[in-house]
């Protein structure tokens, strides 16, 4: 009997052993299988995230292609932007296949985008022979551009709601069955905040940019600016940076230095509440960047005033030759884009800008790559095209403002002299149209946006 009742005892204690190391075992593994599919769940929720940030990005390049190509006079031009628009289109098209609801809920859109491509690939291959274009084919092209504006805006909406969590990823994957219930129950479509855009375009988009060309190329190998200067001790450097902020040099803190295109030696400082970096050139000490990062507060000066601080700044700074373009205000800090000026010629690779905070006028921000990898004495052509008659490319619709001759950069890191002509449409809409001053031809079209945080352009 006690033999038997410990052997029944031992046999429980063995298999109540072998059931919860199998249960550890299962739960384990499920724990694991669970683990591998939250992960997998994840990768496929940022591909998702990444394929629409993709797709909206690239409707708002291609409507701002659009948007320029309506106004294009120049074959030569309009050949180009075509190309780009075609390119810009089939970036989008990628981007929807690699959504869960391409082909269902975004039909309409992607049938959109594939005309918008291959209507801009038919155009670009006409202009490119001499072929011209006809002005059906320019109304089509402005339709084709208010429909962008449109769909671009609603997918601007649609990214930051689901940033936002208003829109979960859960909806991207339940589409489709969404859809097929809807049409199943009530016969429409009705049903995922991503139909509404197949269903319902706003009006225009909201589109904030940095100035015109305001990503400075490096035209040359060596900053033109600083040829011929001397190479300057860390040391010096240093007594540069306080130079520069009206403060004593040995608050900077040495940090590692940079060899880029301007190798520099770089410091750090807390100043008035903030940290400041900034870098100075190893040849000639010249302050590269600037960057504050102390609280700003309430405003106490105007934008035009903040551009003149901005202004006289640089002249103390020994840049005297500057010319506001374009600026942006952000959180009371407006960062002014400043072009150098030769005779009367703007010459926008110089372009250096400054951040300045509005509640006392300090300067927060400052970048010179542009103008000391740039800036040079040049020998300008006096243009062989006149204002009026490069005046006479710009399309009808639109009316001239007002003119300058400037110099631009080129896609092949070259520069190029202009007649700039700021033209308005009647609805209001702001465009800056570049016409080559040596050769009569259209070379780039800017969109210009005003509100009440600045004046910008794309």
């Amino acid at each position: 009997m006690t033999r038997e009742f410990f052997r029944s005892r031992r046999a429980k204690t063995l298999f109540v052993s072998f059931a919860a190391a199998a249960f550890a075992v299962t739960g384990g593994a499920a724990l694991k299988s669970h683990a591998r599919a939250e992960a997998y769940r994840n990768i496929v929720n940022n591909t998702y995230q990444h394929a629409f940030a993709e797709l909206t990005t690239a409707v708002a390049e291609m409507d701002a292609a659009l948007q320029k190509s309506a106004y294009a006079t120049s074959q030569p031009l309009l050949a180009q932007l075509c190309t780009e628009l075609f390119g810009r289109a089939m970036s989008a098209q990628m981007a929807i296949g690699e959504l869960p609801y391409g082909n269902v809920e975004l039909a309409q859109t992607a049938s959109f985008v594939a005309k918008v491509g291959d209507y801009a690939a038919a155009l670009s291959k006409s202009n490119a022979v001499g072929g011209g274009t006809t002005e059906e084919e320019k109304e089509s092209l402005r339709a084709l551009a208010e429909a962008s504006s449109q769909l671009s805006q609603m997918l601007q909406d649609l990214q930051a709601d689901i940033h936002s969590g208003t829109i979960t990823l859960d909806d991207l994957e339940q589409a489709q069955a969404r859809l097929a219930q809807a049409q199943e129950t009530t016969g429409d479509a009705a049903g995922s905040s991503f139909q509404n855009v197949e269903a319902d375009f706003p009006e225009v988009p909201t589109l904030i940019y940095d100035g015109p060309f305001s990503e400075h190329l490096s035209t040359q190998q060596q900053p033109r600016a600083l040829e011929g200067l001397e190479e300057v001790t860390q040391e010096e450097a240093q007594a540069a940076a306080g130079a520069f902020m009206g403060l004593k040099p040995e608050i900077f803190n040495p940090l590692s230095g940079g060899d880029g295109a301007i190798p520099n030696w770089s410091f750090s400082a807390v100043v008035d509440g903030g940290e400041v970096y900034i870098e100075v050139s190893r040849q000639g000490g010249k302050v590269t960047e600037l960057m504050n990062s102390r609280p700003v507060g309430e405003a106490s000066l105007t934008a035009e005033e903040g551009v003149e601080a901005a202004r006289a700044f640089l002249a103390e700074q020994g840049y005297g030759d500057m010319e506001p373009t374009y600026y942006i205000n952000q959180n009371n800090i407006l960062t002014v884009n400043f072009a150098a000026r030769q005779g009367d010629v703007l010459c926008y690779p110089d372009l250096i800008k400054v951040a300045v905070a509005l509640d006392n006028g300090s300067i927060v921000g400052f970048e010179a790559d542009g103008y000391l990898m740039n800036h040079a004495q040049r020998t300008l052509e006096t243009p062989a095209v006149s204002e009026e008659t490069a005046r006479a490319v710009l399309d009808p619709e639109l009316e001239c403002l007002s003119h300058q001759l400037v110099l631009i950069p080129t896609s092949g890191k070259y520069e190029v002299l202009c007649h700039e002509f700021k033209c308005q449409l009647e609805d209001g809409r702001h465009y800056i149209v570049y016409v080559n001053a040596q050769t009569g031809n259209e070379e780039k079209i800017l969109l210009l946006i005003e509100d009440e945080n600045g004046t910008l352009t794309i």
